[in-house]
C-alpha cells in the first residue's frame, strides 16, 4: 500500500512538472504606438505561432518603453528615439534598431495643400507662418497640434532633425499628450496639422504631405530620398530576467523572415537600408543650416 501511494506521489508531481513547464513563456512589452504598428503586432503574433511564446504588448510611449525596461518593470522595450544621455534612468536599456520609420506632416484629407518644405515645417513650429494661403492654402489660421514635453520620440526626433535643437520651443496652437489625440484632431479638423510616424499616419483617415516633393512612401524612405526618417528600435536589459528569451525574438526580427513580416506591414527593415545611417549625418547637417528661422 505505501508503494502505491509512493507511486501515486511522484506520478502526481510528474504531472503537476509537465503542467508548469507547458505554461507559455510571457514577455511583457511596453512602448511607443508607433513601434506597435509599423511591426510589433503582427511580428508579435508570427513569433508566438512559432515559438509558443507570448508577447503582451502595451502602450505608454517611447520614455515609457526605454525606462521601465531599465528598471526590470517590462521585459521589453519599442522606442522611436534613442537614449537621453544625460538621463540615468534610461542608463541600463540597450536599444537594438530593427526598423525604419519617417516622420510626415498630416493635414485632413479635404485640406488642398499637398506639399510643404523643410524650411515652412520650421516657419510653421516657430509661429512664422500662422495661415494656410502662406502655404498655398485656405485663407484659414493653421491649427498646429504637437506633443507635450521635449523628450516623446515624435518631438524629439523632430527637434534633431529639423532645428537640430533637442531643446528648441515650439509655438504650438495645442499640446497633446501623445500621437493618437494628435492624430485625431487632423482627422476632425480641416485646418489641423501635426507631424506623427508613417507608419501610425497611414492607419487614420489623414493626408500626408509630400516634403520638398517627395511623397513618404516605401521605396523613397529605403532609398533615403524622403528626407525625415528615424530607426525605431527594441530596448532590452541584459540583466533583466527574460534577457534570454528577449535576444531571441530581436533576432527573430533580424531574421529573413522576421524582415519579411516587417516588409510586408509596409515598414522597412533597418538591416535593409544601412545606407540610411549615413544619410542621417546629411539629416543634421541639413538642420544646422537652418539658421534663417532662429
Amino acid at each position: 500500500m505505501k508503494s502505491f501511494v509512493a507511486l501515486l506521489s511522484v506520478g502526481l508531481l510528474l504531472n503537476l512538472g509537465q503542467a508548469i513547464a507547458a505554461e507559455p513563456v510571457t514577455l511583457k512589452w511596453v512602448g511607443c504606438g508607433i513601434s506597435k504598428k509599423a511591426f510589433m503586432k503582427e511580428l508579435a503574433e508570427a513569433y508566438q505561432k512559432k515559438t509558443g511564446v507570448v508577447i503582451d504588448l502595451q502602450g505608454g510611449g517611447a520614455t515609457r518603453g526605454i525606462r521601465d525596461v531599465a528598471s526590470n518593470n517590462a521585459d521589453m522595450g519599442g522606442a522611436c528615439r534613442y537614449k537621453i544621455s544625460s538621463a540615468r534612468e534610461e542608463g541600463r536599456a540597450v536599444l537594438e534598431p530593427v526598423a525604419w520609420d519617417a516622420l510626415v506632416v498630416i493635414v485632413h484629407p479635404d485640406n488642398p495643400v499637398e506639399n510643404i518644405s523643410f524650411d515652412q515645417i520650421r516657419g510653421v513650429y516657430l509661429g512664422k507662418i500662422t495661415n494656410w494661403k502662406q502655404l498655398g492654402g485656405n485663407d484659414a489660421p493653421i491649427r498646429l497640434m504637437a506633443r507635450k514635453g521635449k523628450i516623446s520620440g515624435v518631438g524629439r526626433a523632430l527637434r534633431k532633425l529639423v532645428f537640430a535643437d533637442f531643446n528648441q520651443e515650439f509655438k504650438a496652437t495645442e499640446f497633446v499628450k501623445s500621437s493618437g489625440p494628435l492624430e485625431k484632431a487632423v482627422v476632425k479638423d480641416v485646418n489641423a496639422i501635426g507631424v506623427t510616424g508613417i507608419s501610425s499616419a497611414r492607419k487614420r483617415k489623414v493626408k500626408n504631405l509630400k516634403l520638398d516633393g517627395k511623397e513618404p512612401s516605401y521605396d523613397n524612405i529605403r532609398k533615403g530620398e524622403y528626407g525625415l526618417y528615424r530607426p525605431l528600435y527594441l530596448a532590452m536589459n541584459r540583466n533583466g530576467k527574460q534577457y534570454k528569451e528577449v535576444d531571441k525574438f530581436i533576432k527573430y526580427a533580424h531574421s529573413a523572415e522576421g524582415r519579411k513580416i516587417i516588409r510586408n506591414n509596409g515598414t522597412v527593415p533597418y538591416l535593409e537600408a544601412l545606407k540610411l545611417v549615413l544619410k542621417q549625418v546629411e539629416q543634421e547637417d541639413r538642420a544646422n543650416e537652418s539658421g534663417l528661422y532662429r
